[in-house]
């Protein structure tokens, strides 16, 4: 186990160049022990290489890197003691599903008793039990995969488990169960588990913290809850969040929002606002409706509504502004008319894409 820690850690593919085009730009960060983490952000965003610094597969141009407080920067991969499972399976085809997972433990002198002990409980884990004794080559892609991440698994004394979207290939049905485990095992055995994806739902499903990136940098760091309800920047408002956050440029009069026509009132301190480069969001569960005007009250258009199982999505206009608005099925719609509340202590206010505290 390992507290994993950046130190102005930054990377760039072109060192010979005169101002470096970073894949990664510098930043400081630690991984606590024990933390269930996700790199989220679209592809190319930095996440891999990221991974790639902390298990050593790439040396990072600048910073430096620590696990429990030892300078690992140059330390070899195989001596991170890091468990790594890739994208797409890497097994041993000659092997049976037993002895690839047993291999790592056998490189480490564990003995017999003590293998079949881990590779069943591993296998158990992921339902791979029955399939023990066959040969690794003639199984699907997704069992092919649950032996890669059984091998990471199957140690108990790795500083980190390393996950570079390591559920591509598995049935969606399977993904939720092995999520699940995955934080059962957390759990159990205070292993550090590092999980990149793009998916925001693998990510708020699986992490305890998520960091999110985008263009080489983190812009956020936090929990589900924080991303969803307070996103630090507008990219994180609109990444975040199905349907992405309604967000719309805005003024300010008299120490109130000016949207539209519409004045509101909203829980920031306004007197600090300098720049005219203003937006508002709120996001479509925390509207409500109503058929009278009250504070913070848009007067909106339906457009259409979408049934989507377990709610109602409204499509609204105001303006010429297009909002959408996430309520109850049960919720009765009596008007093609009604008023927005867009209630103060949940508006977003973004001064230059950032969000303003």
């Amino acid at each position: 186990m390992a507290k994993i820690e950046f130190k102005n850690v930054g990377h760039s593919y072109d060192q010979n160049a005169k101002i470096p085009a970073y894949a990664l730009k510098p930043f400081s960060l630690s991984w606590e022990d024990g933390g269930r983490y996700a790199l989220l952000g679209p592809s190319g965003c930095g996440k891999t290489t990221m991974l790639n610094i902390m298990s050593g597969l790439i040396t990072p141009s600048e910073g430096t890197v620590f696990f429990n407080d030892k300078n690992i920067t140059s330390v070899k991969t195989e001596q991170r003691n890091i468990a790594q499972v890739f994208q797409f399976p890497v097994i041993y085809n000659t092997m049976s599903v037993f002895d690839n997972l047993a291999f790592p433990l056998k490189c480490r002198k564990f003995s017999d008793s003590q293998i079949r002990t881990k590779v069943n409980e591993v296998a158990d884990i992921l339902n791979l039990s029955s399939v023990l004794n066959l040969g690794a080559k003639g199984l699907t892609a997704d069992q092919k995969q649950l032996i890669s991440l059984g091998r990471g698994l199957v140690r108990e004394d790795v500083a980190a488990v390393l996950m570079d979207e390591p559920l591509t290939v598995i049935d969606p049905d399977l993904k939720f169960k092995l999520r699940r485990k995955l934080k059962e095992i957390n759990s159990k055995y205070n292993t550090t588990l590092i999980y990149v994806t793009h998916d925001q739902n693998e990510a708020m499903t699986f992490a305890e913290k998520i960091i999110v990136m985008d263009s080489g940098q983190i812009v956020q760091r936090g929990s589900s809850k924080e991303l969803f309800e307070s996103p630090s920047t507008t990219f994180v408002a609109y990444f975040i969040g199905s349907p992405a956050m309604n967000i719309f440029n805005c003024s300010i009069e008299n120490n109130e929002l000016v949207l539209g026509r519409f004045k509101l009132k909203i829980d920031t301190n306004l007197d600090q606002i300098k720049s005219n480069e203003l937006k508002v969001g709120i996001r479509s569960e925390f509207i409500d409706l109503s058929d009278k005007p009250t504070e913070n009250a848009i007067l909106a258009k339906i457009k259409s509504n979408e049934d989507f199982g377990n709610y109602i999505l409204l499509t609204c206009e105001f303006d010429n502004l297009e909002i959408k608005v996430k309520i109850k099925r049960e919720q009765v719609i009596t008007s093609e008319t009604t008023y927005l509340i867009l209630s103060k202590n949940r508006l977003c206010l973004y001064e230059k894409e950032k969000l303003i505290n």
